[in-house]
């Protein structure tokens, strides 16, 4: 598989439910495995309306584009053995109603998305593998576990910052951490031109919720 074969698998996607509401968010590889079930269908803007796929019908549409049409450099395509099919932005659960729930968890993920996948100290940009969260005031020095207490650190920065302060350990925040009034992840997510439909479905009553 090429690099962009598997960045197109791991591309997100807006779940909605049986309402048109959003609730999750998942890998165009889980999106797949609820279509081709036929627990999900593609929802797709065309020439400002929604239109609804299931599978079959998402594949024929994305052949076509594939034969009349250039590749948009916001979509993602995934190559399988007998044919290439256009990575779904946004899909909808046939047979689910529930809503989230009005939170926003303290994990890793949301602290990389509210740091913008940065160490907070030395302000490299790295992917989340090459990344650890780093307590300000250490726990052992009675430093909660908290949006206010928790910053993204690379590998390297909270080796040498250890069981000390920032102050202690000569380095300094980029910014003082704080609980987000708004989902991290939806906001790094929304900034992305590809993913630019998926503002139809979330609406503010969603910036402070958890979708995945």
């Amino acid at each position: 598989m090429t690099v962009a074969a598997a960045n197109a698998i791991d591309a997100s996607v807006l779940v909605l439910n049986r309402s048109y509401m959003a609730v999750h968010v998942v890998t165009v590889r889980r999106a797949f495995a609820l279509i081709i079930r036929g627990l999900a269908e593609v929802i797709h803007l065309e020439d400002g309306q929604y239109a609804n796929y299931d599978f079959e019908s998402w594949r024929e549409i994305s052949e076509l584009k594939l034969e009349y049409e250039s590749k948009h450099p916001h979509d993602d395509w995934v190559r399988s053995v007998n044919f290439e099919i256009q990575a779904p932005r946004v899909i909808r659960l046939l047979s689910y109603n529930r809503v989230p729930k009005h939170s926003l968890r303290l994990n890793r993920r949301n602290i990389f998305a509210r740091d913008q996948h940065r160490c907070q100290y030395c302000r490299k940009h790295l992917p989340a593998g090459e990344l650890t969260f780093d307590h300000v005031v250490p726990r052992s020095r009675g430093g909660e576990t908290s949006w206010e207490n928790i910053v993204c650190a690379c590998v390297a920065c909270n080796s040498r910052k250890g069981g000390r302060t920032p102050a202690e350990a000569g380095m300094q925040l980029i910014r003082k951490p704080c609980r987000p009034r708004h989902s991290p992840v939806l906001a790094l997510k929304l900034g992305n031109p590809k993913y630019a439909s998926w503002r139809t479905f979330v609406s503010n009553a969603y910036w402070s919720v958890d979708l995945q």
